[in-house]
């Protein structure tokens, strides 16, 4: 099985603590987040992905604005400078745990955060990244 990911979801699957926009939101993350630490392979998607599907059962789900489809652009392209690769819709991603510590070490450091930029969750993965991601529940074990 895969996890179809939009690609600023590589970054926010990072830091996810348990908090979202709705109970319906958090609880199907929850089970996406299971399926990653599973070993579960990613396969990055354009638009709306498994994250966002109780959003779309909302009035006017931010999923499709053009803030968030740039946001995608550009996580691609930081993701895969770091992965030494070029990113596209479509590629598949394996997720380890040498993987995992390389994405929020560069995260912390900031070097993947250009995609952050004008999110409203911006404040809470800076705080979680800053205390050493002690509360994410993304956990790979190997």
């Amino acid at each position: 099985m895969t996890v179809k990911l939009r690609p600023h979801h590589l970054l926010c699957m990072l830091t996810y603590v348990g908090k979202g926009y709705s109970q319906a939101f958090t609880d199907n993350y929850d089970r996406v987040i299971e399926r990653l630490a599973g070993g579960e392979e990613i396969i990055i998607g354009e638009g709306p992905d498994e994250i966002c599907q109780p959003l779309l059962e909302t009035t006017e789900p931010h999923c499709h604005n053009v803030s968030v489809t740039e946001r995608d652009t550009q996580a691609l392209l930081d993701v895969g400078k770091l992965l030494g690769r070029t990113l596209q819709v479509g590629d598949r991603l394996k997720i380890n745990l040498s993987t995992l510590e390389g994405l929020r070490q560069s995260f912390a450091g900031g070097t993947t955060r250009t995609a952050c930029v004008g999110c409203e969750w911006f404040k809470l993965c800076t705080t979680v990244s800053a205390d050493g991601y002690d509360s994410v529940k993304l956990h790979i074990v190997e």
